[in-house]
């Protein structure tokens, strides 16, 4: 099946608006994470590539290189959907602008960290690619404060990993392997972060913000050689996306 055979099978089970076309490149929508898993469902079915995307990414869905796959963009996922001062965390859509957060988490006396950097992009694309910062001479990245996901996932079930609690069961913390993850694992649809009191504010300040190394990520992923974090994330890879419909995108 090609890709405008697929489009058509959209089509007929999604409303109209859900497709549009960025730069040549057809672009779904979803709106919950239902029409995510439903979409990626189909994909595993059809044998459909897709390349999950958002603003700010760092390679743009436009190209050769694109020619076959079908993007999904997470802008319509963009609510900010809950504040729990009480205890400690907000939850918000992948698509919401993370330099937009803290507008909202300090009329409540709260902060994140990270979306005081200068980054430009989403929430989801700051977790798929691993935001991090220098903070007192030491890597802090954004996957400290990230508790817990709802997920599309390839095979086109919903999963929600993780647990809002300071501490929920002993061993792997199964949602820190979705940052960074750069799509290949599935689609973020929200996420739940530990919010820090205004108190600690000033701890904060000289935080600055750490390349993102998508280039080092994608050598390894094709000649991982004996990098033993790299070889487990393709097992991984391997796990969740045994058909890899989201193939990795070439950085050059």
């Amino acid at each position: 099946m090609n890709l405008e055979q697929f489009i058509e099978i959209l089509s007929g089970e999604f409303p109209e608006d859900r497709l549009t076309y960025q730069k040549g490149i057809p672009t779904f929508h979803p709106e919950t994470a239902e029409e995510a898993s439903r979409l990626f469902g189909l994909a595993g079915r059809h044998g459909q590539k897709l390349y999950i995307t958002g603003f700010g990414n760092n390679i743009t869905p436009v190209g050769r290189k694109f020619n076959n796959l079908l993007a999904v963009h997470s802008d319509r996922l963009n609510q900010l959907i809950r504040i729990v001062p009480q205890d400690y965390y907000a939850e918000v859509g992948s698509g919401y602008p993370l330099g937009e957060l803290n507008h909202h988490l300090k009329s409540e006396g709260f902060f994140l960290p990270h979306a005081e950097l200068p980054y430009v992009g989403s929430v989801g694309g700051a977790l798929a690619a691993g935001l991090s910062a220098d903070h007192g001479g030491q890597v802090l990245p954004i996957g400290r404060y990230f508790l817990m996901t709802q997920l599309a996932m390839p095979d086109g079930r919903v999963i929600r990993p993780g647990s809002p609690c300071f501490k929920s069961v002993s061993g792997l913390d199964i949602v820190k392997i979705f940052s960074p993850s750069w799509g290949l694992l599935g689609m973020i649809i929200s996420a739940v972060f530990r919010i820090q009191p205004l108190t600690v504010y000033d701890d904060f300040r000289e935080i600055t913000m750490r390349p993102i190394e998508y280039k080092k990520f994608a050598g390894l992923y094709k000649k991982p050689g004996d990098n033993q974090s790299a070889i487990y994330s393709l097992k991984i890879k391997d796990k969740f996306d045994p058909n890899h419909i989201m193939p990795l995108i070439d950085p050059d």
